[in-house]
């Protein structure tokens, strides 16, 4: 008797949990027709088949087919498991290498070119299907409706999709806000306004300059929402969807493929207003090109608020960043702009002088090891008890249903002793997996050592001469750190540094565990160990 596992699977939130069931029903059914024995049951709920994105049930049945938990896979269609060319073919292949069939109830077997062919079917309905959502989309724009999303200002009327109503205390915001952008004043002093006087944003917990300016070429924002002065754009953007994320994305469309449509009943502003707004504005059109990344660029943090920092201008020559929050919400106290190249240059320099020596590093892995093994080894030590408890439940198991299938015992008896077997096994499987996994110990390998220092090195070297070519090693210094939190300090007082991070992602891994080097200007203090195992080193 071959083991089965059923997989079952519907598309979107509008559809019932009954179709789960009835699928589930209806596998079952044929399992039975097939002399198969259920083992499993794995679905996904209002998950879509585009992508395998999200999908725990689909994971959790991939998982359990490494481990040969079953023969075979039971679905009522194979746009069940994916209508995803790609995503198909490969579970097939890979269900395959493991012995697996698939079998849909209503296609038999599947073999490379029903699985061809399934797949082909399954990326023509999507894209069909997407075809004819535009297209409902289009006609909702054209009887003057909002065809989605919304917009600061607006409500849904009940009952009527696609009708919006104005909101009078939000409107009132938004000519506010036109208003002191016609005046001169800037999105971000406008932002910071807002937030002191406590009105509520759109989203979030603050406004944000971005939040009023937006993107101009993205129309987005509240000044280039062309809705507050009577008008419905759409189809300025589309949306595709990344097939190593499965993030969707938003894709410019051209200006030629847009649709306007008139909605008077939805102003908020004149004309008069907006082009007055407008006129403030500046848009320069500059060539796309990819920013430099700075050696800290993303890991910077505001030690008031978490937020991160940004680049608040170019002072004497020299970069100068400061917590964004500030910035575009006037929304944290720590106001300062500080001195990127001197942060980055304190950085590098204490990697070098406290992880800059194999000794150092053999002693925080030293450290770090004795530490897990301490906080760990009673956990260990019932994670393995109750492995080995498992093992002799399913061994106990298979050794009934062998003894069934060779006729050494009666249905009767298998009747009454495997249910409880099941039970025991079951209820195992459950507590070893609600037990964390045992952390592993960190080995060093020393050509992973070598290229860590070498790293080190050069960074240092860099150092000493030209400060801007430390950026031909940001690889570098981003594999070993994570966070760099900028504490706040009065003008003239060096800021103290947090550092979070990783020494190195070599050999493929993680080559060592995570750590926290943690101090500040003067250079005093010495290791301490925190709850969670972290070691702390002072930041020179």
């Amino acid at each position: 008797m071959k083991r089965a596992a059923i997989y079952a699977r519907f598309s979107t939130e509008l559809q019932s949990d009954r179709s789960i069931e009835d699928q589930v029903a209806l596998c079952r059914e044929f399992a039975k027709r097939s002399n198969f024995q259920v083992v499993g049951l794995y679905d996904d709920r209002a998950r879509s088949g585009a992508s395998m994105l999200g999908r725990t049930g689909l994971m959790d049945l991939l998982s359990d087919a490494r481990e040969h938990a079953f023969d075979v896979v039971v679905v009522e269609a194979l746009d069940r498991i994916s209508r995803d060319q790609e995503d198909l073919a490969g579970i097939f292949k890979r269900l395959s290498f493991g012995g697996i069939e698939i079998v849909a109830v209503h296609d038999g077997k599947a073999d490379i070119v029903q699985v061809g062919i399934r797949g082909l079917v399954g990326a023509l309905y999507l894209s069909d299907l997407a075809h004819k959502v535009r297209r409902g989309m289009a006609g909702v724009v054209r009887d003057g409706r909002h065809a989605g999303g919304r917009a600061y200002g607006y409500r849904p009327v009940p009952g009527k999709p696609g009708e919006m109503e104005i909101v009078e205390e939000e409107a009132a915001i938004v000519r506010r806000i036109f208003e002191e952008r016609a005046a001169g004043d800037v999105a971000r002093t406008i932002a910071a306004r807002l937030n002191d006087e406590r009105v509520a944003p759109p989203r979030g917990q603050f406004w944000r300059g971005g939040t009023i300016s937006g993107n101009h070429k993205r129309a987005n924002g509240i000044l280039n929402n062309e809705v507050y002065r009577g008008q419905l754009v759409w189809n300025r953007v589309r949306m595709v969807k990344a097939p190593d994320t499965g993030k969707r994305v938003s894709r410019e469309n051209p200006e030629s493929e847009w649709q306007r449509v008139e909605a008077p009943h939805l102003r908020i502003v004149s004309d008069e207003l907006w082009q007055a707004a407008h006129g403030k504005m500046r848009y320069t059109a500059t060539p796309h090109k990819r920013k430099t990344k700075r050696l800290l660029t993303g890991l910077l943090r505001c030690g008031c608020c978490g937020a991160g920092m940004s680049m608040k201008d170019i002072h004497r020559g020299t970069i100068r960043i400061m917590c964004s929050q500030a910035k575009e919400a006037g929304a944290c106290t720590n106001r300062r702009a500080y001195d990127l190249l001197d942060i980055e240059s304190r950085v590098v320099r204490n990697l070098r002088e406290q992880l800059g020596s194999r000794e150092a590093i053999e002693l925080y892995v030293r450290a770090y090891n004795d530490e897990i093994v301490r906080g760990t080894s009673e956990a260990a030590a019932a994670r393995a008890r109750a492995e080995v408890l498992l093992n002799d439940a399913q061994r106990a198991l298979d050794r009934t249903v062998e003894g069934l299938v060779r006729g050494r015992i009666s249905e009767e008896e298998a009747d009454r002793l495997l249910p409880d077997l099941r039970k025991e096994r079951d209820r195992l499987k459950a507590e070893v997996a609600a037990l964390d996994e045992p952390p592993k110990l960190v080995t060093l390998h020393p050509a992973a050592v070598d290229a860590y220092l070498a790293k080190v090195d050069r960074l240092a070297a860099a150092l000493a001469g030209d400060p801007g070519s430390m950026i031909e090693h940001v690889e570098a210094v981003r594999a070993l750190v994570e966070t760099v939190v900028v504490e706040p300090a009065p003008t003239g007082v060096t800021p103290d540094l947090t550092i979070t991070g990783f020494l190195a992602r070599l050999c493929g891994n993680w080559a060592f565990p995570q750590c926290t080097l943690r101090g500040g200007s003067s250079g005093s203090g010495g290791g301490t160990r925190t709850p969670d195992t972290r070691i702390m080193i002072p930041l020179l």
